[in-house]
């Protein structure tokens, strides 16, 4: 892995939309799904759907700083789920579904809740409820999570889910998506 790489852990719903969306990303390196912000070590994903782990489904994102910023990690972050629910992304519900961003140093914390003051000030009607937490340990995921949208288009969650979500970001950002 390239050395000046950084690092963002971000939980928003479902890893498999967000790591969809950021796979298109111009200068991400690698994604990982997994679990993040609870307190029980290497959990499974049936101990955290049932939301007694204390953790969130959460990417960790590789990027390349000089290719893309945190803050444009953030700006699509905000675009592809609501912040504004607590603990629930569409049909999704529970703590492991809530809204996060564990950040990985001071700027990085800067940077959510100047980003967060500005969209609570400007672009939403509801108070924003995402977590801005220190990171903490980050467990990766079943094998069968990784690369979950890109594995399994068909899929009926992806189909109806996951591909707006990706039809969104698109919209929104066609110029800086890859192929």
């Amino acid at each position: 892995m390239k050395q000046d790489l950084q690092i963002a852990t971000l939980a928003g719903g479902c890893f498999w939309c967000l790591e969809a969306v950021y796979q298109e990303v111009d200068g991400i390196h690698s994604i990982v799904s997994g679990y993040c912000g609870g307190t029980q070590s290497d959990p499974t994903y049936e101990q955290v759907c049932s939301g007694d782990t204390g953790h969130a489904e959460a990417v960790n994102i590789f990027f390349d700083p000089d290719k893309v910023s945190y803050e444009k990690l953030l700006e699509i972050f905000f675009v592809i789920h609501d912040p504004t629910t607590l603990n629930r992304q569409g049909g999704d519900i529970g703590t492991q579904y809530r809204s996060a961003i564990f950040f990985h140093n001071d700027t990085q914390k800067q940077d959510a809740i100047k980003t967060i003051e500005l969209l609570n000030s400007d672009v939403w009607d509801s108070q924003i409820v995402t977590e801005i937490v220190s990171a903490s340990t980050f467990y990766e995921a079943e094998q069968y999570h990784q690369n979950y949208y890109l594995d399994n288009p068909n899929q009926q969650y992806c189909q109806f889910v996951v591909a707006p979500k990706l039809s969104k970001f698109r919209q929104k950002y066609l110029n800086n998506s890859k192929g």
